[in-house]
């Protein structure tokens, strides 16, 4: 597998770090669900310099990812960990923070749901979950775009864009603290690990 490139990824990496920058601004270790072509997390692990950057994904994708940590040359993100939601157990990382991007509406509902019951269960009390994707609000889509999109996911045989009332309810233990309105009718949600 070659090293892969995302458009939509080059896209969202600057607005997105706009407010990881803030979310992550004291956290020391992130653990990426997802991690894709592996262009995000070289992109935030350089611009954060203070983390670790842990990535995960499935296997097909680790090559990819391998191959952006080795162009970036950098010491803070580490190599891709085997993870697939629902399949894999939570890597043995004590993350004070995690962070997916595109990975809800990928996944059907019911790897959704444990990838919200994953987090609630695994991140430390007080910590940061920042999740990006295109999501519903009150059970309608934010553009037509994205009732198109949706559409087309779901021909794939994906599960398709999720509520954000729908993760809440999946997330117990996790707080829904900012809903962030970002470009390309996308959202960053931000989510605290509530504390006993």
């Amino acid at each position: 597998m070659t090293k892969q490139f995302s458009p939509a990824c080059d896209r969202n990496q600057t607005p997105i770090f706009e407010q990881l920058s803030k979310h992550f601004k004291t956290a020391q270790q992130v653990l990426e669900v997802g991690s894709g072509t592996g262009q995000h997390a070289v992109y935030f692990a350089k611009r954060l310099p203070h983390l670790i950057w842990h990535t995960t994904d499935m296997p097909d994708n680790h090559d990819s990812i391998n191959q952006w940590i080795d162009d970036a040359g950098l010491d803070n993100v580490t190599r891709p960990i085997n993870f697939t939601v629902g399949r894999d157990d939570w890597p043995n990382i004590n993350a004070d923070c995690v962070f997916s991007a595109n990975t809800a509406h990928i996944m059907q509902p019911h790897e959704a749901k444990k990838m919200m019951e994953l987090v609630s269960l695994n991140l430390i009390e007080g910590g940061t979950f920042c999740q990006y994707g295109p999501m519903k609000v009150d059970g309608e889509y934010t553009s037509e775009s994205n009732h198109e999109f949706d559409l087309s996911l779901q021909q794939r045989g994906y599960g398709g864009i999720r509520d954000i009332e729908e993760l809440t309810l999946w997330g117990k233990g996790l707080e829904l603290v900012e809903q962030i309105a970002m470009p390309a009718n996308n959202f960053l949600l931000v989510w605290k690990k509530s504390k006993a």
